[in-house]
């Protein structure tokens, strides 16, 4: 599994990126349907949390293996690798539960080491190039004041690397404090996991979680177009949530 995967820029077509899908792919296809979405020339980029909560969760495989289809490693994806390779506690197995991961402990042993090798091959961040600049994707947040620290911190094997992915993939610091600093080096970073009432932007740090797999509840799934930083819709959302795993 590569840690980082990087994508050069898209000449053919318009490149997007999605909030939290958690098994609501149907609402998904929905949403790309409303702006004219063409796979033979797009591509969308996943923020992570495709998994868990929703209905259609088994449906992952179908949309990883589209071709204009790539995301990154959510803490959801992790908890459902983390369980299969046994390294569960049973408290860490109720909280996984209670946030959705019912659907995996319903399947076979073999259905979910196919799921587990699956995810476990989503990388923990992923570049794209643009017309603009070079935009980067995390599930949850880039706990380094630079794109390139981050990088590095990644890259190199030691005592700090799984703290530095576990950051990647469960912080909430920059949004819960309303940090607008940014991150150096890199145009813009779009991240997920902390669902909100609209898109928020927090110096070049996007966060377009907006609940989309909470259709009862007013949530909608945000595009941001990476070349043009816009998204899409851009009106706020009725969301309210209290955040938990």
């Amino acid at each position: 599994m590569s840690k980082i995967r990087r994508f050069e820029r898209n000449t053919a077509g318009k490149d997007y990126a999605v909030g939290d899908i958690h098994g609501h792919f149907t609402l998904l296809q929905q949403t790309l349907d409303a702006v004219a979405f063409d796979p033979a020339c797009d591509r969308l980029f996943s923020v992570g949390d495709l998994v868990d909560r929703g209905p259609e969760n088994e449906d992952v495989d179908v949309w990883l293996n589209k071709p204009w289809f790539h995301a990154v490693r959510g803490n959801h994806e992790q908890m459902a690798i983390d369980s299969y390779r046994a390294d569960f506690t049973g408290d860490e197995r109720d909280i996984h539960l209670t946030n959705g991961g019912t659907w995996f402990y319903g399947l076979s042993t073999v259905e979910q080491r196919c799921y587990a090798e699956l995810l476990s091959d989503l990388p923990f961040l992923i570049e794209v190039e643009t017309a603009s600049g070079l935009v980067g994707l995390v599930h949850a947040d880039c706990p380094r004041q630079s794109w390139a620290d981050l990088v590095s911190a990644l890259e190199t094997d030691n005592t700090e690397t799984a703290q530095v992915e576990a950051m990647c993939l469960w912080s909430r610091r920059r949004v819960k404090e309303g940090d607008e600093s940014g991150v150096a080096g890199i145009r813009a970073v779009v991240v997920g996991h902390s669902p909100l009432r609209r898109p928020t932007t927090l110096g070049n740090v996007y966060h377009i979680d907006t609940g989309g797999w909470l259709p009862e509840e007013s949530g909608y799934f945000t595009l941001l177009d990476l070349d043009t930083l816009q998204a899409i819709p851009p009106i706020p959302g009725k969301l309210t949530w209290d955040w938990d795993e």
